[in-house]
């Protein structure tokens, strides 16, 4: 009896490595507007040094896709060189909506996918569409992502918590709204070596950087910062009923500036009530 073919994976089914990833890309990077009746396009533009990452898009897409380049001026250089992958089918547009890739603006209504999807896939795609990886200015290996939405800034924390073990809270810039998640040293080590395994697809310049991270040693005599202390239900009550910073500091072991913060978040409402026992 002859072997059969393998059966190819269905378009955007997001337990397929490949295809989480491009999902992630999309939801991040990619723009889908809607026309007149069924009119509509998705389109997707970067540097044109990364113009492999879309040839790869077409060919893991079943419907008719083009890439262009162009040349134009931008408010960051004089001359900006990049590439734009354009697909146009209703029949993907519709498909990548339903997995939720909103039409029009979309940067704080995305969210991670609901049912089952490739999970580190799905994040390094928003990371290589808006984060970076490398090291900084002193030498010290990092992983940031910038977004804002909450849904994926609190899923990036909720993963990265568990491969890290590094906690992060989310909390917008003032600035402009956005959440700036960053993590470093060891646990960017740790962070970029699940997102970026061997023959996972990405950007190729990220990858490579995402390598170069396991070559870092702390330095001798570095100090690892403790982990930080929570607040919890009990001491946020014990908080309110004193109603004096050093009162409250002598009973729970905390500094009277901490209790003084805290106190201040949770009289303004930037930190929930504890409910009443």
């Amino acid at each position: 009896m002859a072997d059969c073919e393998p059966i190819a994976p269905q378009f955007m089914d997001l337990t397929v490595p490949d295809y989480a990833y491009m999902f992630g890309f999309l939801q991040a990077d990619g723009h889908l507007q809607q026309g007149v009746g069924q009119k509509g396009k998705l389109t997707v533009e970067i540097n044109v040094r990364d113009i492999d990452l879309l040839r790869r898009f077409q060919k893991l897409t079943p419907y008719n896709s083009s890439i262009t380049e162009r040349t134009r001026s931008t408010n960051f250089a004089d001359v900006h060189n990049s590439a734009t992958w354009c697909l146009c089918s209703l029949e993907a547009r519709t498909k990548l909506n339903e997995l939720g890739l909103p039409y029009g603006p979309k940067s704080k209504t995305i969210s991670p996918p609901h049912g089952e999807f490739s999970r580190r896939d799905y994040l390094r795609g928003v990371i290589d569409a808006d984060g970076s990886v490398g090291h900084t200015g002193k030498g010290f290996p990092f992983v940031s992502f910038t977004t804002a939405s909450t849904a994926v800034g609190a899923y990036l924390c909720f993963y990265a918590g568990k491969v890290t073990g590094t906690e992060r809270t989310l909390k917008r810039n003032v600035r402009d709204g956005i959440y700036n998640i960053l993590y470093s040293n060891e646990s960017a080590q740790k962070l970029a070596a699940d997102l970026y395994y061997d023959g996972c697809l990405s950007l190729e310049r990220k990858k490579t950087a995402a390598d170069s991270l396991s070559s870092w040693i702390r330095p001798a005599g570095m100090r690892i910062a403790p982990e930080r202390r929570r607040w919890t239900a009990h001491e946020d009550r014990v908080l309110l009923r004193l109603n004096n910073d050093a009162a409250a500091a002598k009973e729970l072991g905390r500094t009277e500036k901490s209790c003084y913060i805290r106190l201040w978040r949770l009289r303004t409402g930037q930190a929930p009530m504890p409910a009443e026992r």
